[in-house]
């Protein structure tokens, strides 16, 4: 029996989320759902059995870390990590702070998989 895990991933950029959901259904235990922004996210929250969630930074409307707070506000330990191309260092502290469980920082070099901190 393979257990599937409801991945919420939230990015505005559509090719991104596209990319990601393909990328994560690989796979198989992930079962992915997509919200091109944080308040169709938070609406998703609330009714899709969502087990862990991967959100982009820079979003119109509210960003990640606003994401992240009203997540964190009803739900303390849905695992969330932080997916973004920008790669300021006072972001990533600034996710930690309120709560993300890993940060990863797409882009880099090309054939890198760039940076992945996680909160020690």
């Amino acid at each position: 029996m393979v257990l599937t895990i409801s991945v919420l991933y939230v990015n505005d950029e559509s090719t991104l989320l596209e990319i990601g959901k393909g990328y994560l259904e690989q796979t198989p235990e992930f079962a992915v759902t997509t919200a091109p922004s944080a308040s169709v996210a938070l609406d998703r929250l609330k009714s899709d059995g969502i087990q862990a969630i991967v959100s982009g930074y820079p979003m119109p409307g509210m960003d990640g870390i606003e994401f992240l707070k009203q997540v964190r506000a009803t739900d303390k330990h849905i695992p969330v990590i932080m997916f973004t191309g920008t790669c300021r260092e006072e972001i990533a502290i600034e996710a930690f702070e309120n709560g993300a469980d890993f940060y990863l920082q797409n882009g880099g070099e090309p054939g890198t998989n760039g940076a992945i901190l996680r909160e020690t």
